[in-house]
């Protein structure tokens, strides 16, 4: 290979690269999410065990392409007091326009000591796996952590990137 065009390669791969970084969007949205339908089990060996597969719904605002969409979680939760908990499922994020996002996400979840009881942390990532319309040649991915409002309503806090898909 010449030395010219192991330049040009060289310059070409540093402005894909370059283009490809920049060709995401930064996404930073919340929604806070009530439960429609909640099917648990508790596990009576004693413990505090339970899963519960929920159904919830919300609206997300903030910044990006996620935000001003009306959310629908399907979620399954595997809550194991106080060793820890792991949810995850799937986010319907529908636009004004009915496009659709669907994001699978995943938390671990983890007690610790509070002041009156011991307190669930939840920290994760989520995925935009699959879309219409506007989403459906995007892929995306980011943070994900949800936080206690009520005893039932959870706020889902979302911050990552939406680009186009490779």
């Amino acid at each position: 290979m010449n030395p010219f065009s192991l330049k040009s390669a060289i310059l070409a791969v540093a402005i894909s690269l370059f283009a490809g970084s920049t060709m995401a969007a930064p996404v930073s949205v919340e929604a806070v999410m009530t439960p429609t339908e909640v099917i648990r089990m508790d596990f009576k060996d004693g413990s505090k065990h339970f899963v519960a597969m929920v159904r919830r719904t919300g609206h997300a605002t903030g910044t990006g392409l996620l935000a001003d969409t009306d959310v629908v979680e399907q979620g399954w939760h595997d809550i194991n007091p106080p060793h820890g908990a792991d949810p995850q499922g799937y986010l319907e994020m529908t636009a004004a326009n009915g496009d659709v996002a669907y994001l699978k996400w995943t938390v671990r979840a983890v007690f610790m000591k509070g002041a009156e009881k011991p307190e669930l942390h939840d920290f994760g990532f989520w995925e935009l796996v699959s879309g219409t319309g506007q989403f459906a040649d995007k892929r995306g991915v980011g943070t994900l952590e949800i936080k206690p409002v009520t005893k039932t309503d959870r706020k889902f806090i979302l911050h990552g990137e939406i680009g186009p898909k490779p």
